[in-house]
């Protein structure tokens, strides 16, 4: 049996005790700052309606990748500082919709932030128009990171894989993430759409990762047949709004997954969704059973 094999085999395995044991318990998430080893990592795929918001800590250092619609800002600031988060290392827009974006301007008015990521993509809104002047006034560096480049948070690293061109559109132009914590890999694709995926593919990263962020909240037009086979992700989160008006996700792309043999978390089934890595393995709390 290869290594990956045996690493999704050990997964599947933890899963399904993971299920039974949760037949029998209702695990809460709490909002106290949690006792972390040198070396482990935190991703907490936070339940933002139908929008993004992911806060990942590791070594005492954290990262924002997005920060839901406008009204969520304070929602997503008030998360952050229960999580015992005072400054941020990174904060990325993976691009300018409103649900990814709308509530950064809170979040990089109310905390220092080294490093802000967005795409060459603008959008003529007032949503991105107020990221950019929070940016400003606040005298906070902004890049566009470029495919290939390593990032450090704390000991672990991401590299960004993507957008490998630009776009006539603003999902494909989303910021693509792949976090390594020692053997575990988390892969987060924003909105990228099917012609974002094969560029990627085409460029020949490694996107291979245990677990994926599922893209573009589980549309019909994200995470293809190809793409998935490439990710070999054991998990898949969702984020998404309960009975949103787009029908995400799509019952295609939810059939794509369990016929890659991935297991579904959904942040309207389970609120917020927290994976907790050591480096070796991956346990889960969340906020609410189905």
């Amino acid at each position: 049996m290869s290594k990956r094999r045996r690493i999704r085999f050990s997964a599947l395995l933890f899963l399904a005790v993971f299920c039974v044991y949760g037949l029998f318990t209702k695990p809460e998430i709490s909002v106290e700052p949690v006792k972390m080893e040198p070396g482990s990592l935190q991703v907490h795929y936070i339940d933002v309606g139908q929008g993004d918001a992911t806060l990942i800590t590791c070594d005492g250092h954290h990262m924002l990748i997005d920060a839901g619609g406008n009204d969520k800002g304070t929602y997503v600031q008030d998360y952050l500082q229960k999580q015992g988060v005072e400054r941020l290392d990174y904060a990325i827009g993976t691009h300018p919709d409103a649900d990814h974006i709308g509530g950064l301007d809170v979040i990089l008015y109310k905390f220092d932030t080294d490093l802000v990521m967005m795409p060459e993509y603008e959008k003529d809104t007032r949503t991105y128009d107020d990221v950019i002047q929070t940016v400003k006034n606040r005298v906070q560096k902004m890049i566009v990171p470029e495919a290939g480049r390593n990032y450090k948070l704390g000991s672990a690293v991401f590299t960004v894989v993507a957008p490998n061109k630009k776009y006539g559109d603003g999902n494909n132009n989303s910021i693509v993430l792949l976090l390594q914590n020692g053997r575990n890999r988390f892969l987060f694709t924003g909105d990228a759409e099917e012609e974002s995926e094969k560029d990627i593919l085409t460029a020949g990263w490694d996107i291979s990762a245990d677990v994926y962020k599922v893209g573009h909240h589980g549309s019909a037009g994200s995470s293809s047949e190809a793409f998935l086979e490439a990710v070999g992700a054991s998990y898949g989160i969702i984020s998404v709004g309960s009975e949103n008006s787009y029908g995400h996700p799509s019952d295609e792309t939810l059939q794509r997954l369990r016929d890659n043999g991935i297991q579904i978390f959904r942040t309207d089934e389970q609120g917020t969704i927290i994976a907790a890595s050591d480096g070796e393995q991956i346990t889960w709390k969340v906020q609410r059973n189905k």
